[in-house]
């Protein structure tokens, strides 16, 4: 026969945590709100009622102390059903110090988010029995739920105004002492990092192109640039490839980081011992030891990729996000029309990366309207959803120079990339060289 098991909780800490509440309140109380601990918090409900009435008193900048907090409560006829004065008399003398708040505060936070967990536990078992399909929204349903009980140890929906000012103080200190110093993830391009100052975190940037433009090529070399910076803290990067499989990305970021051609390798024509060899050795030693993750799922569904993201950010706490491509993400319901699936996915994108506090590099397609009026991209060019303009943070364009084949080919391997949205900053133009070789992109030099 199976014990019978017990809720976690305990009273003692719950009623010396009141007392210390009721000896030092607005120090307490302060603590509390900032671990925090509400009413819903106490197993005891007597204990919650106590403490939602201290917490009234607190807001109000009212003397917190037994007296008060008695006719406060007899006021909201709660007194009697607590157990009257006396009731509040033994809680209040149950300790004599505060010097020990700190951890009854953490007690009663960490028993009831045992609570918490299973009682969400407990639904999710409930609801498996209830399942009648979408196996893929009940999933990421039963994530969420789960994410969210132990994601409320962290974080809150809605901030102080306090914290984000002194974040963005620090921001403008650096700007107007020009540090150069950036407040996100590194690209790796110096004109493109002056523009951006880093792709930052909760941000959608989306870098658009047409096919063979090379736009899978530059979004290993933002990887690579983060993961394996020249100065700083490396920052895990997690690459989703829909089109590739995780061989051919090593492969293409061995050979560019080495500078090898790959196409003299396929064909056998490198020497065994000379200098490429040594150096794709030397790659593959540093990439073995960076913080990238690669998943090359095929057909995933947005609501896949963000759960598969959860679980590596739960285990590694990632940097950065990249996804290649926004167009090959599987539709979570095929009925629907195409513009509304890749809008799904735009918007799921969007909420990871705000979710997880990491910027999200998504690749996408361009239409041909650029190409056939023999333009310069714009943002309507974005393929089959404006909803991707609506949801990105940055867009980036990458594009060949107009002309440069009929009239400048010492230009040829130049590229133009273009911001042409940015929340937060400017737009503008920029050139990359693009060395077709080793498929790398570098800082233009003329």
């Amino acid at each position: 026969m199976s014990a019978v098991r017990t809720v976690p909780h305990s009273l003692e800490a719950e009623e010396y945590l009141i007392s210390c509440c009721l000896l030092d309140g607005a120090d307490v109380l302060s603590r509390c709100l900032e671990a925090r601990i509400v009413p819903e918090s106490f197993y005891d409900a007597k204990h919650g009622v106590i403490y939602q009435g201290l917490l009234a008193l607190y807001n109000r900048q009212a003397p917190v102390d037994i007296a008060v907090l008695a006719e406060e409560l007899k006021t909201s006829k709660q007194l009697d059903a607590i157990g009257g004065y006396a009731f509040l008399t033994q809680v209040s003398g149950r300790i004599p110090t505060t010097a020990q708040a700190g951890y009854f505060i953490d007690k009663v936070r960490e028993l009831h988010l045992l609570r918490e967990l299973i009682r969400s536990a407990t639904g999710a078992v409930e609801d498996c029995y209830a399942f009648t399909g979408g196996i893929d929204e009940f999933v990421d349903r039963i994530e969420q739920n789960l994410f969210a009980v132990t994601q409320s140890r962290v974080s809150e929906s809605a901030k102080p105004m306090g914290g984000p000012t002194n974040e963005a103080m620090k921001v403008i200190t650096k700007m107007m002492m020009k540090q150069g110093e950036l407040t996100g993830v590194t690209s790796g391009f110096k004109d493109l990092d002056a523009l951006t100052f880093g792709f930052q975190r909760q941000e959608m940037i989306v870098l658009a192109a047409r096919p063979s433009m090379g736009k899978t090529s530059l979004a290993l070399n933002f990887a690579e640039a983060a993961a394996l910076p020249k100065r700083g803290e490396p920052a895990p990067v997690l690459i989703f490839s829909l089109e590739m499989s995780a061989a051919q990305l090593a492969l293409r970021m061995l050979c560019s980081r080495a500078r090898v051609n790959m196409k003299l390798l396929r064909d056998g024509l490198l020497s065994k011992n000379g200098t490429e060899q040594s150096g794709l050795i030397k790659a593959a030693d540093e990439f073995t030891k960076s913080p990238l993750f690669i998943d090359d799922s095929s057909q995933l569904s947005i609501t896949q990729l963000r759960a598969k993201a959860r679980r590596i950010h739960a285990r590694k706490k990632l940097g950065m996000i990249v996804v290649d491509y926004l167009q090959l993400l599987a539709p979570t319901d095929s009925r629907v029309p195409r513009e509304q699936q890749v809008a799904e996915a735009s918007r799921g994108l969007k909420a990871l990366a705000k979710e997880l506090d990491v910027p999200v590099l998504v690749l996408s397609q361009l239409n041909r309207s650029s190409e056939k009026e023999n333009r310069t991209p714009r943002l309507a060019d974005l393929r089959e959803s404006g909803s991707i303009e609506q949801d990105a943070d940055v867009v980036l364009m990458l594009a060949r120079p107009k002309d440069a084949e009929e009239k400048f080919q010492v230009a040829a391997d130049s590229a133009e990339l273009i911001v042409a949205k940015q929340r937060n900053g400017p737009v503008g133009e920029l050139k990359l060289t693009f060395l077709r070789d080793i498929t790398r992109f570098e800082n233009y030099t003329q």
